[in-house]
C-alpha cells in the first residue's frame, strides 16, 4: 500500500518537473486587467486605486432582439437609475487582489437589478468570475477568455509613380 503513496509522489514529482517553468506561475495582481469575453459577455477590466473594477461591453441579455442596442437599467433598485443605458456602466466592483484571487468584490446583473458578492481567478489562462449570494459555494461561475488584440492596420503599400 505504502509502494501506491510514493509511486503516485514520484509522478507528481516528474509532472512538476518536466514542465516548461517546473510549477504554475501565480497570477499577478494585473494580470485581470483587459479585455476578456464569452460566448455571452464581454467585460473590461481596469485598475481603479488599489482595486480592480470591470465595464460591460457586450452582453446577450442586457442588448435588445437586434443584438447591438443596450437596454436601459429598468430593473435598477434605484429609481433615479433606471432610465440610463446598460452599455459600459461598471458591473464589477471592488475586486481586492491577495494571494493569486480577486475577492471582496460585488457584481451587478443589470438584467435582474440584483448587486451580489463576487470573486475571480485565473485559471489555466482564464478568468473565473464568480457571483454569489452569501458564501462562494451558493454562487455561480461565469468562464472568460481573454479577448484577441485587434489586428493592427494594415500598411498601405505606396501608389505606383506614373
Amino acid at each position: 500500500m505504502i509502494w501506491k503513496i510514493y509511486a503516485a509522489a514520484a509522478i507528481v514529482t516528474a509532472l512538476i518537473i518536466a514542465s516548461p517553468t517546473g510549477a504554475a506561475r501565480a497570477a499577478q495582481p494585473d494580470d485581470i486587467v483587459g479585455t476578456w469575453q464569452s460566448e455571452t459577455i464581454k467585460l473590461e477590466f481596469f485598475k481603479a486605486g488599489p482595486e480592480y473594477n470591470a465595464r460591460i461591453l457586450w452582453g446577450n441579455r442586457i442588448v435588445e432582439s437586434d443584438g447591438t442596442t443596450f437596454k436601459k437599467d429598468t430593473l435598477n433598485p434605484d429609481p433615479a437609475l433606471r432610465s440610463r443605458s446598460l452599455q459600459g456602466i461598471t458591473m464589477v466592483t471592488g475586486l481586492a487582489y491577495q494571494n493569486g484571487e480577486w475577492t471582496g468584490g460585488s457584481l451587478y446583473d443589470g438584467s435582474s437589478g440584483r448587486l451580489v458578492s463576487g470573486k475571480a481567478e485565473i485559471v489555466d489562462g482564464k478568468l473565473h468570475l464568480r457571483g454569489y449570494m452569501g458564501i462562494p459555494a451558493m454562487g455561480q461561475t461565469m468562464v472568460l477568455q481573454r479577448a484577441a488584440a485587434p489586428a493592427p492596420p494594415a500598411a498601405k503599400s505606396p501608389m505606383p509613380k506614373r
